[in-house]
């Protein structure tokens, strides 16, 4: 447990706006949280609304918890790392690699790898999920971003929700698309009766928008190699919109499932190939480009080769 102590030299109309001037490792929303959990007192009165006023003067103790104790392994698991600083992480995540602890998988995932690799991972952004910004699937490969830190988690978090961070994804389809480049706009959800699938939901039964942009980068034939763009990032997105308009990820166990392709590979065929962001303390454009596996390579070379 972390105590500050702050004299008010100039009255500010919020009490967050004060704070989140004055604790620059701190989110604006972290700030709110501590005010809301009674952590904050002004003039050694608990305050749990973040719109109180506060007047020159004014003397405010702020309690910061400690993190809760991880019951995660740290695991000496290598990672590939495209970028990294004392904020943030980003790294080429390998198929078969879980992004974090579930079922089956409590302590071979990339949350053990971080915790080994960045020991003052534990409690940014939730116990199970610390530092984790977003996912890939399980065999979906390529660049993620995790934060170091509770600021540049939620700076990370709120680029996501904003749609201001540039995700790309190479993946290779069946078929062949009739145009050279579309956009899917069609809302994502549980699926109404394999809980285990994600599916096209409409918004009044619970699917949630979801926007893919996708051109072609080349035509193998009865097989596409494709360019996908993410404007929401729901579970399983790419995967459920290909499929939605007749042209699934090839290798896909569960939405390219009866599709025959006649030659291994670990999983779907769908790599995150670049990801930019603005750096959540420099304000800089970082842009990381992950080289796409070995597998990914030569199933396009196989598939050159046939057409």
């Amino acid at each position: 447990m972390t105590e500050i102590n702050l004299q008010v030299e100039h009255p500010n109309p919020r009490l967050d706006r004060y704070l989140a001037e004055h604790l620059r490792d701190f989110s604006r929303s972290r700030i709110q949280d501590l005010i809301a959990q009674g952590s904050v007192k002004v003039n050694s009165q608990t305050q749990t609304s973040k719109k109180i006023a506060v007047g020159a003067g004014d003397i405010i103790e702020i309690t910061i918890p400690s993190a809760q104790p991880l019951e995660l392994e740290a695991t000496d698991i290598p990672l590939d790392i495209l970028y990294e600083d004392d904020h943030l992480i980003i790294i080429n995540k390998p198929a078969g690699l879980v992004v974090h602890p579930a079922a089956g998988h409590e302590n071979d995932t990339l949350v053990n790898a971080l915790l080994y690799r960045c020991p003052n991972l534990a409690g940014i952004g939730g116990v199970q999920r610390p530092g984790i910004v977003h996912r890939l699937d399980k065999d979906t490969t390529g660049a993620l971003v995790v934060a170091k830190t509770d600021l540049a988690h939620q700076h990370l978090q709120a680029q996501l929700k904003a749609k201001t961070a540039r995700r790309e994804y190479l993946g290779i389809v069946y078929g062949a698309p009739k145009t050279e480049t579309g956009t899917i706009d069609q809302p994502i959800g549980r699926h109404p009766v394999d809980r285990k699938k994600m599916a096209v939901v409409a918004v009044e039964k619970g699917g949630r928008a979801s926007v893919t942009h996708w051109r072609i980068k080349e035509r193998l034939g009865n097989y596409t190699l494709m360019l996908f763009q993410l404007e929401t990032g729901r579970t399983h997105q790419i995967r459920v919109h290909s499929a939605q308009i007749g042209h699934p990820i090839v290798g896909d166990p569960i939405y390219g499932k009866g599709r025959s392709l006649g030659v291994n590979i670990p999983g779907q065929a769908l790599h995150a190939v670049r990801l930019q962001l603005q750096h959540p303390v420099t304000e800089e454009l970082i842009e990381a480009i992950a080289p796409p596996p070995e597998s990914f390579t030569t199933l396009l070379e196989v598939l050159r080769r046939r057409r």
